[in-house]
C-alpha cells in the first residue's frame, strides 16, 4: 500500500503532546527508574505504574466495584443491555472518524451505517439495530490512528483512574476526549450523569473478568499490562501481524508501513 503523507496528523499530535508536556516530561525524567535482568522493556517505568495501579485497584475496591455489583445486582438485563448499547452507539461515530483517518473505507462505511441506523431506528443507540442485520462494529480511536499512520506507542503507562496506557495513547487522549459526543452536552448535569452511567456499565461489564483474575495465583499487573499491550497491537493491525513481524511499539523497530 501506498503510504499517504501524514503531516497533518504528525502535527497535531506535537500540539497535544505540548498541551501534556508537563506529565509527559514527568514521565521521560522517570524512564529509567526500572532495571535489572527481569525488567520489561516496554515497561521502564514500572515502579512508578504499580504505585499508580495500586491507588487504581484502592478506588476500584472502594467505590467503582461495589456501585457496578449494585447496579448489576438491581438494574434488569434488559436495562443494562440498553445502556450498553447506547454508549456503544455513541462509540460508534468515533470509530468512523478514526476509520476515515486510518483510510480504512469498509470499516469507515460500516460504522456510519451502525450509527445512522442505531440513532434513527434503535431510539438513540438503545436497540442494537445494526447487530441484527450483521453489521460488524469497528472500534477504532485515535491512539489507533496513530499507530496506524507509524506512531511508536513508546512505553507502558498506568494513568489515574484510566487505567493501562502507553504514552502514544496518552497524547491520544486529548482528541479522543473531544471527540466524544457525551462532552458536547451543554447541559452539566445530564453530561455528569452519563459520565456516572458510563463508568457505572464499563466497570458491571468487567466484573467476571476482575474476579478470575483476582481468584489466579498471578501477578495482576504484569498479566493486566501484558494483556493490554497484546490487545492493542492486535487492534493496530487488525488482527493480523505485520510482514516484517516487529512491532511499532518496540523502540527498536521501524514504524509501521
Amino acid at each position: 500500500m501506498t503510504r499517504i503523507p501524514c503531516g497533518n496528523i504528525r502535527q497535531q499530535t506535537a500540539r497535544y503532546a505540548r498541551n501534556t508536556g508537563a506529565a509527559l516530561a514527568a514521565l521521560g525524567l522517570l524512564a529509567g527508574c526500572a532495571s535489572g535482568p527481569n525488567a520489561n522493556p516496554r515497561d521502564p517505568l514500572e515502579p512508578l505504574n504499580r504505585s499508580v495501579s495500586n491507588f487504581n485497584e484502592g478506588v476500584d475496591k472502594v467505590l467503582l466495584k461495589p456501585v457496578a455489583t449494585a447496579y448489576r445486582e438491581v438494574t434488569p438485563g434488559v436495562v443494562r443491555t440498553g445502556v450498553n448499547n447506547f454508549f456503544g452507539n455513541l462509540g460508534d461515530a468515533w470509530s468512523f472518524v478514526n476509520s476515515v483517518l486510518q483510510l480504512k473505507g469498509q470499516n469507515a462505511a460500516e460504522n456510519f451505517m451502525r450509527f445512522s441506523f442505531n440513532t434513527v431506528f434503535g431510539f438513540a443507540g438503545v436497540l442494537d439495530i445494526a447487530s441484527e442485520m450483521n453489521i460488524e462494529r469497528h472500534k477504532e480511536d485515535f491512539g489507533q490512528t496513530l499507530g496506524r499512520w507509524g506512531v511508536p506507542a513508546g512505553p507502558y503507562v498506568v494513568l489515574p483512574i484510566f487505567g493501562p496506557s502507553t504514552l502514544r495513547d496518552t497524547v491520544a487522549l486529548p482528541v479522543d476526549t473531544r471527540g466524544d459526543i457525551v462532552r458536547h452536552v451543554d447541559h452539566v448535569p445530564t453530561r455528569n450523569s452519563l459520565y456516572a452511567l458510563w463508568a457505572v456499565d464499563k466497570r458491571a461489564t468487567l466484573l467476571r473478568a476482575s474476579s478470575v483474575l483476582d481468584e489466579a495465583a498471578l501477578d495482576k499487573y504484569s498479566f493486566t499490562r501484558d494483556v493490554y499491550l497484546q490487545l492493542r497491537r492486535s487492534e493496530i493491525y487488525d488482527g493480523k501481524d505485520p510482514a516484517d513481524g516487529k512491532d511499532p511499539g518496540d523502540s527498536t523497530s521501524p514504524p509501521a508501513k
